[in-house]
């Protein structure tokens, strides 16, 4: 008797072991949604796009023309599908040409893909509609409409010529070993001061001509939202590594790039949209920002993305936000 007495003791206490274990796997998240995309091939980037001037005169190259002019000036669709400081030529530079710089030459002929951020095989579409989401605190254009068809077809045609489901050199952004040390706020503060104020502004807001953004707000409400690829700092180094300051590619050190991209990263922005999905501050962290970056962490006494402010975006104040994936089921 006591045998079979033990035996239920011990049976009962796995049971509970399991149950618990059980409930604790079905609390983590099942899907990798921090995943980012493979580094580019290594090699010197060897692909040209063509010349603007050989647009055809037709009505691709009409929607072409638009296309262009839809990703340069971004802020034509403010208040409507824009509702921040940024251009799609801010984060691509040379009109999407340069390489690096994420040029859209070489994301074309990459997609359809599966993309982690939404555990789903997207269409070209549905990630450019994730960069008005996040890149531009926005509200993406619904499937078809106008405004993507014309960027679409940009992208197809400065990909002219280009493989098909190659990753090529001088895909994405550069990609930066992390430095031993770690990177530090208080030297990009003081590279910032140098290097990057004189276009950002000491408060990062950005430079208007005549009503026009010329140079982009880097943080605050005009800037690209806590859940943009931009914000991870490793993203950010990569990318001024290449590319900034203007005009003087590769002139700062890996160290000098990681510590820039920190202290522009670790200044509060509009809320990741992603958060009206999720339960807590804690929960959104865990789930989509264990890696390289600030939110949810304290600095100086307060803690990152701890706020209900999703800048000018009247959508993502009243409702959960298109392109945006929930983990609720």
């Amino acid at each position: 008797m006591n045998l079979w007495k033990s035996s239920l003791s011990v049976v009962a206490s796995s049971l509970s072991v399991l149950a618990v274990s059980t409930l604790v796997n079905a609390a983590e998240p099942k899907v990798d949604y921090q995943k980012e995309l493979p580094a580019a091939p290594e090699g010197q980037a060897t692909f040209e796009p063509p010349q603007e001037q050989h647009i055809p005169d037709n009505q691709y190259g009409d929607m072409v023309r638009q296309g262009r002019d839809l990703f340069v000036n971004t802020q034509q669709l403010r208040g409507k599908n824009v509702f921040n400081g940024q251009n799609c030529v801010n984060c691509h530079l040379d009109a999407g040409r340069l390489a690096s710089s994420a040029p859209m030459w070489a994301a074309f002929g990459m997609y359809p893909a599966y993309r982690g951020k939404n555990d789903k095989v997207n269409t070209l579409s549905e990630r450019i509609q994730g960069c008005f989401t996040y890149s531009m605190n926005g509200i993406p254009p619904e499937s078809g409409d106008g405004t993507l068809v014309a960027i679409e077809a940009y992208f197809h045609w400065l990909s002219t010529g280009a493989p098909i489901n190659q990753a090529l050199p001088g895909r994405g952004y550069a990609t930066l070993e992390k430095p031993e040390g770690g990177y530090d706020r208080e030297r990009g503060g003081k590279l910032y001061t140098e290097q990057c104020a004189v276009c950002h502004g000491d408060d990062g807001n950005g430079q208007q001509v005549a009503g026009q953004i010329v140079f982009p707000p880097l943080w605050g409400d005009g800037a690209y939202n806590w859940g943009a690829g931009m914000h991870r700092v490793n993203t950010a180094a990569g990318f001024i590594k290449a590319n900034m300051p203007l005009g003087k590619p590769n002139s700062l050190s890996d160290q000098d790039a990681w510590d820039l991209a920190a202290f522009v990263n670790s200044h509060e922005r509009p809320q990741d949209p992603r958060r009206r999905s999720q339960d807590s501050l804690d929960s959104t962290a865990k789930t989509f920002h264990n890696h390289d970056g600030f939110y949810g962490k304290e600095l100086d006494g307060k803690r990152m993305g701890d706020h209900d402010n999703y800048g000018e975006n009247p959508e993502a104040a009243s409702k959960k936000p298109q392109n945006v994936v929930s983990t609720a089921n």
